[in-house]
């Protein structure tokens, strides 16, 4: 922290105190995460309405890429105007997104919904990480934070299960109109019981800042996705947004280094915990979210199951994430240390991603839900413990910020990782379908190389097995380019600083 900078500490609330602010915050959550469990199960089905496989991953970037690129705007305002009131925004913001997202009568209008869903998603999650960061000690945060995780498990097990009934019974867009109770609910709520103590900072916005990280991320994340699909690599279209994006990236820094109150401090950069910390996170946002975008289409389309059973086969998975995260952040409260953890979860990540690749439609069930246990194991190890540890190694007038800067790299890394793996899943599709498909036998399913899921279950027995092992083969290879990625979370968790859990009030260690 800069010599000299006044740090503020915020009054010590007792444990009751703070469980009513965890409550209402846990309110808020509920509607980003059980949003996140939902949503899976129906992908498939919605291309399939839609005739829009090609755009899956849209559907998924849209939300990653507005819910990124908003954290540091929600953490930087809600440094200087307090955190309730954005943290409010961000829900009616959901809500809206959630209202339009269930009407949307078009696969485009349902991505710009989903874009407006995730700007409320970023100021939810964010918010709620630099509130629980402002009214408890980092030493005792992973007791706090393992109550917060107990919303995530009841998302985790209950959003699949509704995902799959509601798209089964009742259609998919109730996924998105669930959201509108919940939401209201979570507003009359946080606004009678959150009371947050908050210093009223008279200082600039860097609304330049702002667009020009908007600017760079949606230029890059543009070109990730739409090349190798709707345009060439090499076209003047892709190369044109990636070279957009490279100079607003360096526009941004550049930006950043002379502004008197920056979005996002570059000083920061300079503290190795923060510097390693948002690496991990690029990288395994990368791994994770861009790999598992795929794992319904495994589930529903190679192995042949209901929306519904999904659902259930894919609760391994967050139940693992869950009662890890919870008990790994009980143990760093208890002892201090929080290093061994990323580096535990970044081996078991690269395994089970390896694990995933080999899968194909003829594996047994067992060894399946096996692999995605391990997967929910590696994560739970490895998320919290980033925003702990850069929460713990900055001064609190940064916390905000520093939150949301976790939150911002690995939302940015799994946009990219949709985007890229959208990529590869299009390309490899269609160079499987060459060599599996006889020629000619597409005629079968009106001349499309690449079926919904209810045309594939109206092919011909022999017809189907031969698209089931393109898809196969297809989905195998996104997983086969998250293992290398996940290699190197793994190998970057080795370098990550310990210092010890600091007590509220006191000034954050130097880590240069």
């Amino acid at each position: 922290m800069a010599a000299g900078a006044p740090e503020f500490a915020p009054p010590r609330l007792s444990h009751r105190d703070i469980l009513i602010v965890l409550g209402s915050l846990m309110l808020g959550m509920l509607l980003a995460a059980l949003d996140q469990m939902v949503l899976g199960t129906a992908l498939p089905t919605i291309v399939g309405e839609f005739n829009a496989l090609d755009h899956l991953s849209w559907v998924i970037s849209a939300y990653l890429l507005t819910s990124t690129v908003s954290v540091p705007i929600y953490g930087k305002v809600s440094d200087l105007f307090g955190r309730k009131p954005l943290f409010q925004i961000a829900i009616v913001l959901f809500i809206l997104g959630s209202a339009l997202g269930g009407a949307a009568q078009s696969m485009t209008q349902l991505i710009v919904f989903r874009g407006i869903q995730g700007l409320g998603a970023g100021g939810i999650t964010s918010m709620a990480q630099a509130i629980i960061a402002d009214v408890v000690s980092p030493r005792e945060r992973g007791r706090y934070t393992g109550y917060m995780a107990i919303v995530w498990l009841g998302s985790s097990v209950a959003g699949p299960l509704i995902g799959g009934l509601f798209t089964d019974q009742l259609g998919w867009r109730w996924i998105f109109f669930i959201n509108l109770p919940l939401g209201a609910l979570a507003l009359v709520v946080t606004t009678r019981v959150l009371k947050l103590a908050h210093r009223r900072v008279e200082e600039r916005i860097d609304f330049l800042g702002a667009a020009l990280i908007v600017g760079a991320a949606s230029s890059t994340l543009l070109a990730l996705t739409w090349g190798g699909s709707e345009y060439a690599w090499g076209s003047p279209t892709i190369v044109g947004l990636l070279t957009a994006g490279a100079l607003l990236c360096a526009t941004f820094v550049a930006h950043e280094l002379r502004a008197s109150e920056p979005l996002l401090p570059m000083r920061l950069f300079g503290e190795r915990i923060f510097s390693v910390c948002n690496s991990i996170g690029l990288i395994t946002g990368m791994a994770m979210f861009g790999a598992f975008a795929f794992l319904p289409i495994y589930m529903q389309v190679v192995r042949g199951v209901t929306p519904t059973e999904s659902g259930v086969r894919t609760m391994p998975l967050v139940i693992a994430l869950i009662v890890t995260s919870i008990a790994s952040g009980r143990l760093i409260s208890a002892t201090g240390r929080y290093r061994a953890y990323p580096i535990a979860g970044g081996a078991v990540i690269a395994t089970a991603m390896l694990m995933l690749s080999l899968l194909d439609e003829g594996s047994p069930w067992w060894q399946v839900e096996l692999v995605i246990l391990a997967t929910g194991v590696g994560m739970g190890l490895t998320m919290q413990v980033l925003v702990l540890a850069v929460q713990n190694s900055v001064a609190h007038r940064d916390v905000g910020v520093a939150t949301a800067s976790v939150q911002f790299f690995r939302s940015i890394g799994g946009a990219m990782g949709v985007a890229i793996f959208g990529a590869v899943f299009s390309n490899r599709l269609t160079v499987y379908v060459a060599r599996f498909v006889p020629a000619g036998d597409a005629s079968g399913v009106g001349g499309s190389l690449r079926p919904n899921p209810e045309q594939l279950q109206a092919l011909p027995p022999e017809l189907h097995a031969d698209f089931v092992q393109a898809f196969s083969s297809a989905v195998s290879d996104v997983f086969l380019w998250a293992v290398p990625l996940a290699t190197v979370s793994f190998f970057l968790a080795l370098l990550l600083r310990e210092i010890p859990l600091r007590e509220h009030g006191e000034p954050a260690p130097q880590t240069f």
